[in-house]
């Protein structure tokens, strides 16, 4: 009966980690990305690197307030909205946005954004098109060309096979603590067995946490039918009674005068004192029913929904307010969101959470080729390779390889990409896609050590020269930004470096391995 089991839990574990796990290295890849969305933003746009000083001070937070809505009262007072979002330290710029009343068969009216220096509120910052971070963080649940709702239902499959693995794995998993610090190197299967063990192991708290919660964030398509059953169908009335302060004001078409900016900002720093705001939305504008909402920042608090205040603009009374006490349900679902996208992480902390996710790919990878490895073990010399073993095989390069040289592709087409072309965001995002293609043709040709070998090449040059390319185009480079205080561009370039030495040392120790392998040959025939 133990050895049934055993043997059943490794099935289980070796199918339900293998029929997804191309699609969690995506997932997985893309999120680990995400932890660092709003640096990969701020890098993707060079005219915002001039608000990265830490000579200058940012005007304070209230006076950035302040003076954004005295001017888009002056350029946008009968838009449908407007919103402001202030400087912070990961976002040292000032938002500024108002929308358009909706045109005839238009759903929503136009957009229109300027960010500001926070130092000097009256100087725009050059916006380029260009989805920076956010793209990696939305292709985490996305997949971006896929149906939103068809793509997070594949996330949600992937995920539940990837809490299915963990489990199965660490009940066939007989010598846990001991394979935490057992890398045996030029062992075969053996190496890559080692590997994936000390990926899982190292890392496994937050690989379960990272799973669990991840099904957590989707749980309304996973189990709706609670809220479905109590709001009679309507998850928008859920929703509503959740957070009040979503609910939709309409315009009454009455032209009213609000309050000044200071009065109607006091009215928050009234019961908020020490609050610091990160956003605020003023709908409505100049009309009887014109609504400030206001929404807190919560720090380092394990909490995903922001306190917020609903607000008349015209007499600063309070209509509603909404997570500022949260129950014990809330407390936990919020919880698990917050722990997912890691967003009370300090520096520290999200480094700790992008070197797990990277383990996390390094276990996925491992699993992978391991089991192509096995496979080739098995065979028999005159055996010809199975289409599954082949179909493996060209997976595991085109996405072990392919991903970072496709992540590699979309930083130099926003640098390389001209500020005028139309659809600037989604050519760099295509720079992404046909790239990875390129790596998935060439892999179904040939994946043997010498293709892994040359795809490790092209990822150390791609990523070496990446610094070199934008120091060119921004005229900015690791140098200056290091003698200049913005951590931010040199750390990105010492990133892509350190990348560059880790697949330079792959390529060099493939090289030794085939060199070791035909001199084994060599000595076999003689």
């Amino acid at each position: 009966m133990k050895d049934s089991f055993f043997r059943s839990m490794t099935w289980l574990h070796t199918w339900v980690g293998l029929l997804a796990i191309w699609l969690l290295l995506l997932i997985f890849f893309a999120g680990t990305i995400s932890f660092f969305r709003h640096e990969i933003t701020l890098w993707s746009q060079p005219g915002f690197h001039r608000s990265i000083n830490p000579e200058l001070p940012q005007q304070s937070q209230r006076t950035q307030l302040e003076h954004s809505l005295a001017r888009l009262q002056q350029q946008a007072p009968h838009a449908a909205s407007w919103s402001i979002s202030p400087a912070t330290t990961r976002q040292p710029f000032l938002y500024e946005s108002y929308r358009l009343p909706a045109a005839s068969g238009e759903r929503r009216g136009k957009q229109v954004e300027t960010y500001y220096d926070a130092s000097a509120l009256d100087t725009a910052l050059t916006y380029q098109d260009s989805k920076g971070g956010n793209f990696f963080y939305r292709l985490h649940f996305d997949l971006h060309y896929l149906d939103v709702i068809t793509a997070r239902w594949l996330v949600c499959l992937a995920s539940l096979f990837m809490l299915v693995a963990l489990i199965s794995g660490i009940v066939i998993h007989k010598r846990i603590f001991k394979d935490m610090f057992q890398l045996r190197g030029g062992k075969g299967v053996r190496t890559w067995l080692d590997a994936h063990n000390v990926s899982s192991v190292l890392a496994l708290p937050f690989h379960l946490m990272i799973t669990y919660t991840g099904l957590i964030t989707l749980i309304f398509m996973l189990f709706p039918y609670p809220a479905l059953t109590q709001f009679n169908g309507d998850f928008r009335a859920f929703f509503e009674a959740q957070n009040p302060t979503r609910a939709v004001t309409k315009a009454s078409g009455e032209a009213v005068a609000m309050l000044p900016a200071p009065a109607l900002l006091d009215q928050v720093y009234t019961r908020w004192p020490e609050v610091t705001l990160t956003r605020v939305i003023l709908e409505n504008p100049n009309d009887r029913n014109a609504v400030l909402k206001v929404y807190a920042s919560n720090g380092t608090q394990i909490q995903d929904e922001k306190p917020v205040l609903k607000l008349s603009a015209v007499d600063g009374t309070l209509i509603a307010a909404a997570n500022e006490q949260l129950s014990g349900g809330e407390t936990f679902y919020d919880a698990m969101n917050a722990l997912h996208a890691g967003r009370m992480a300090e520096p520290l902390l999200r480094w700790l959470f992008f070197g797990c996710g990277l383990l996390g790919c390094a276990m996925l990878a491992s699993g992978a080729v391991m089991w192509a490895k096995r496979i080739r073990e098995r065979m028999k010399t005159a055996d010809s390779a199975s289409f599954g073993l082949q179909l493996v095989e060209s997976l595991n390069l085109a996405t072990i390889m392919g991903l970072p040289l496709a992540c590699c592709a979309f930083f130099y087409a926003n640098r390389l990409l001209p500020s005028t072309v139309a659809g600037r965001s989604e050519k760099e995002i295509l720079a992404f896609f046909l790239t990875w293609l390129a790596c998935i043709i060439v892999a179904s040709k040939r994946k043997d050590t010498t293709q892994w070998r040359r795809f490790a090449l092209l990822n150390a040059c791609c990523w070496a020269l990446l610094p070199l390319v934008s120091a060119l185009q921004i005229d900015t480079n690791l140098i200056n930004a290091f003698m200049s205080g913005k951590t931010l561009l040199w750390a990105f370039d010492v990133v892509c470096f350190i990348t560059a030495a880790v697949f330079g040392y792959q390529a060099l120790h493939l090289r030794k391995h085939q060199l070791r392998t035909a001199w084994q040959l060599q000595t076999v025939r003689a």
